[in-house]
C-alpha cells in the first residue's frame, strides 16, 4: 500500500520548498512512521541552508538519510519524532526517535529507530541528536570531580553539555556567552554563567561550542596549564586563526577535537551508537532541558522560517516543527 507525504528540500543555497512524496509502505524489519515533531539545528543545518558544507567534506556531512547531494537540491536533517502506524507489532503505536530529515511520513529500517521512553515528551525528544553529541563529547574530554570547567558558546550542542556537566560532582562551571539573553537559559539548566570578559580563568577543561575564532581563543585563554580544549564547532569552509605561539607551548596546552559521527574510545567497550542514543533520550526525562527549545513553527512554514533562522532573524538553539495541524497527521 502506497502512503503520501511532504518533504522539506533545500532547492539550492537559501531557497526552500515543500514537496509531496509517495511512499511504498514498509517491507518486513520496516516501520512507516508518522511525524509528531522534528527540530532544527540552528548551526548544522542553516549552515547546510547557506550553502557553507566544504567539497571536501560533501560525503562526511551526509545525513542518514539524506537525499541529493549538497549544495542542492538536498532533503536534509536529523530531529525527528514520531508515531510508528504500520510494522512490528512491539512498535506500532509506539513513540520513537529518528535521524530523518523534515518529513511528514517515512519508511525506515526497525534498526533506525529508538524507542522514547514514556517519561520523556515527543516535543522535548527532539533534542535527542544534539543531546547525543553531547554525550560523546563529555565522554571525550573525560572530566574528573572537582575540576574547573567552562562551556564556551551557549548555543543548542554547549548547553546540552553545560546541562551534562552540571551533574558532576564538585566542578566548578560556567557557561560563557557573549550573549547576555543566554543568562536565563544557564539559569534554568542549573549552571552559572558569565560574558567572556568576565570568565573565570585556570580551568581544567574547557568545551568550545561557539563555531567562532574569538570563542576558540577565549578558550585557550581561560586554560591552566596543562588543561585541554574539546573543540565541538565545525566552521564548514571557513578558516580559523589561533594564537598558538605566545605561550601556547610553554603552558603545555591540548586542542582536541570532538564529533558525533564517531562513538568515543572513552566510552566503555561495548558501547555503540545504538547505546549511546538510548543514553541520550533516557537523560531527556530532565525537563529543564525544555529550555534548549526556544520557538515552534508548522511544518508548512518551514520555507519562510530557515531562511529567518540562518540569517538569525529569529533567535533560537532548537527551533521545533510542529506535524500535528493542516491535515498532516
Amino acid at each position: 500500500m502506497n502512503h503520501s507525504a511532504r518533504a522539506f528540500w533545500l532547492r539550492s543555497p537559501g531557497h526552500g520548498e515543500i514537496r509531496d512524496v509517495t511512499l511504498v509502505g514498509p517491507a518486513e524489519g520496516e516501520v512507516l512512521v508518522r511525524t509528531l515533531y522534528s527540530g532544527v539545528s540552528r548551526g548544522t543545518e542553516t549552515l547546510v541552508f547557506r550553502g557553507g558544507v566544504p567539497e571536501s567534506q560533501h560525503a562526511v556531512m551526509r545525513a542518514p538519510f539524506q537525499e541529493g547531494d549538497f549544495p542542492g537540491p538536498v532533503k536534509y536533517g536529523y530531529l525527528n519524532v514520531g508515531v510508528v502506524e504500520e510494522g512490528p507489532d512491539a512498535l506500532v503505536g509506539r513513540t520513537v526517535f529518528c535521524l530523518y530529515p523534515h518529513q511528514s511520513r517515512y519508511v525506515v529500517p526497525v534498526s533506525a529507530v529508538t524507542v522514547v521512553p514514556e517519561r520523556v515528551p515527543a516535543e522535548r525528544a527532539v533534542l535527542a541528536g544534539t543531546v547525543e553529541t553531547a554525550v560523546n563529547a563529555v565522554w571525550d574530554a573525560a572530566p574528573l570531580i572537582g575540576d574547573r570547567i567552562a562551556v564556551v558558546g551557549g548555543g543548542m550542542v554547549g548547553c546540552s553539555v553545560a546541562a551534562l556537566l552540571a551533574r558532576f560532582p564538585g566542578v566548578r562551571l560556567q557557561l560563557v556567552d557573549a550573549d547576555p539573553d543566554r543568562a536565563k537559559t544557564a539559569e534554568a539548566l542549573g549552571v552559572d554563567f558569565a560574558a567572556p570578559g568576565d570568565a573565570l580563568g585556570d580551568c581544567d577543561l574547557v568545551v568550545h561550542a561557539s563555531a567562532t575564532e574569538q570563542g576558540l581563543t577565549r578558550s585557550l585563554e581561560l586554560l591552566a596549564a596543562e588543561g585541554t580544549v574539546v573543540e565541538l564547532s565545525w566552521y564548514g569552509d571557513r578558516r580559523v586563526a589561533l594564537p598558538l605561539g605566545e605561550a601556547f607551548h610553554s603552558r603545555r596546552l591540548t586542542v582536541r577535537s570532538s564529533q558525533v559521527g564517531t562513538v568515543s574510545p572513552a566510552a566503555r567497550a561495548g558501547r555503540g551508537y545504538a547505546e549511546r542514543m538510548a543514553l541520550a533520550l533516557d537523560l531527556l526525562a530532565d525537563p529543564g532541558l525544555d529550555a534548549l527549545v526556544t520557538g515552534e513553527s508548522a511544518f508548512e512554514e518551514l520555507p519562510e522560517v530557515m531562511p529567518k533562522l540562518a540569517a538569525g532573524e529569529i533567535p533560537a538553539l532548537c527551533h521545533r516543527i510542529n506535524y500535528t495541524g493542516n491535515g498532516l497527521t
